[in-house]
Order: structure tokens, then sequence, then C-alpha cells
């Protein structure tokens, strides 16, 4: 269980100085336990042994231990391709390499549907749909697609979503147009793209109210945002997957579809007419019936 998790659990009991030292980790998580435990003390107002006695409450052998662990967890958190080659060679039978790639995507999906609580969905749900202003969505290099993905269902349900894509200098102008009425998305996976951080940090002090998808070991926009949703990279690749929050996405989007109210149907019948008429789509009218015609659309005289 990530450090994080443990400082989190509702079952911790915590005398007031143990919430003050609590406070100052989850504030500069990871960064604040990677110091001395004297330091750390002396931050938050406690003494030596305060820290001594939290660590050891959270199930470590001691400081040195809880600060392995924390290591650990950052060390995981800047892993590349690269180096995730040297511990993660496939097998040299193609087929063995397909099938145990498809079986570890089979158990990343698993371990996302018990990664974020339901009531995440549920918020982020309303979220989404109560937003009075825009709803914006960005991503990284590779997440910018699933930002996307996201942004066309959403177009399909309300007014007012835009998807960023790459961000470039002139992208950053329209923090200047975004308040406490609008919503930004963030997906932000490890190797934590700084541009997108710096984004959602502007945003964030502006009042833009914050959805994250980010992975176990949490994107540092995770300290502003209000929902965050949480998936497992690690499958049988050097490549970190991004399967389980394409699913995440699509689920979120099920529990939208589940509490539309007829304005939204409404605004779907209305796309659904547009691009009929643009002929946008193959549709049952444009099915040759094999006598080398082809019936006539709804609106063809």
């Amino acid at each position: 269980m990530a450090v994080r998790d443990l400082l989190t659990s509702e079952g911790l009991l915590l005398t007031r100085s143990e919430e003050k030292i609590v406070r100052l980790l989850l504030a500069e998580y990871p960064t604040s336990g990677l110091g001395t435990a004297t330091s750390l003390a002396k931050r938050a107002g406690v003494s030596d042994p305060t820290v001594v006695r939290l660590v050891t409450k959270l199930g470590f052998a001691g400081f040195s231990d809880f600060q392995a662990s924390l290591m650990a967890e950052v060390e995981a958190r800047l892993h590349s391709p690269l180096l995730m080659m040297e511990t993660k060679q496939p097998g040299k039978s193609d087929e063995n390499v397909v099938l145990s790639y498809m079986e570890s995507i089979d158990k990343a999906i698993e371990r996302s549907a018990g990664a974020t609580p339901m009531q995440s969905y549920d918020r982020a749900s309303r979220l989404i749909m109560e937003a009075r202003g825009s709803v914006v969505l960005l991503g990284g290099r590779f997440s910018r697609h699933v930002a996307a993905i996201f942004a066309g269902y959403l177009i399909q349900f309300r007014p007012g979503v835009l998807d960023l894509g790459a961000l470039s200098v002139q992208t950053f102008d329209m923090l200047a147009d975004l308040g406490r009425k609008d919503v930004l998305v963030v997906f932000d996976y490890r190797r934590y793209q700084l541009d997108v951080m710096a984004f959602a940090r502007q945003a964030a002090a502006r009042g833009v109210r914050i959805l994250l998808f980010t992975d176990q070991w949490f994107s540092p926009v995770a300290e502003y945002a209000e929902v965050t949703i949480v998936s497992p990279l690690d499958v049988a690749s050097p490549y970190d997957t991004l399967v389980p929050a394409l699913a995440q996405v699509e689920a979120l989007v099920a529990r939208i579809l589940s509490t539309l109210g007829e304005d939204a149907r409404a605004r779907i019948e209305r796309l659904e007419e547009v691009r009929h008429a643009n002929a946008v789509t193959l549709d049952v009218e444009d099915v040759d019936d094999g006598t080398g015609t082809r019936p006539a659309r709804r609106n063809e005289k």
C-alpha cells in the first residue's frame, strides 16, 4: 500500500501532534518525507519522538523504513520506458508476448475497478454535468488522446466542451477566460508533464474546479483536484498502459448517461439531425438494397 493511502486511512487514529505531521506530509507529498526525521519534526512543530511514533503507527519499523518506502514510490513515478526495458524484456515467442500482454491488460482493468471509490464517479458526473461554465480537457503527450475521446462523448451531452489538445503558448492565454464556473478535466500519468501541471495549477488559482485522472502514485495535480480517478499503469510491457484509463472514461460516460434528463436527450437528437443532414456517417438509408440504387434519405424528395 502506498504511503499516501496509509496516511489517509479511515482507521488511522492520530493525536493532534501526529495530525500536524500528516498534514505536512500530504501537503508536500512525497518530498516532505525525504529529509531527516528531525527536519520533519521541526517543520511540523512537534518533537522527534512524535515522528517516530507516527511512522511506527503506520506500520514501519522506523523512520528509515518509512523513508525507503517513499523513495521506492518516487523511483516508480519517474520510471521511463528506457529504464523499464531492462526489467521487462519480452520473451522470444511472439505468441507468448501477445497473450502475456493481453492477460496483463485484463488484470490492470480489474485492479482499476477497485482503485477508485464508486462515489467518485458520481461526484465526477455531477461536476461535469452541473458546471455552469465550460468543461475544458487536457492531457499529456499520450493521455491527451484519451482526453480527446472523453471530449467527443461530452460534446453530445452538454455545450461548452473544449479539448485543448497539445498545449502551446497560445493555449495558456485561455486561462484568462476561466473561472469558478468552469471545470478542468486533467489526464496526467507518471513522468508527469510540466506544462500540464502548470496549466492545472494556474487554473486552480483562478477558482476552476478540477477532475483528475491519474495513476496510483498521484500526479502533483492531485493537490488541486476536487475529484481524482486512479488507474494502474503496469502491464507486461516497458510502456505504461492507458487502457484502464479509457475504460474508466467509458464507465463515467455510462454513469452520466444514466442520469441524463430530457434536455440532454434532446441535444443528442439535434446532433444526430445535424450529422444526418451533413452525411457525417453511414446510416441505414445509405445502404445499397442490392438493386444498385440508394434509398432516399429522410430529408430527400
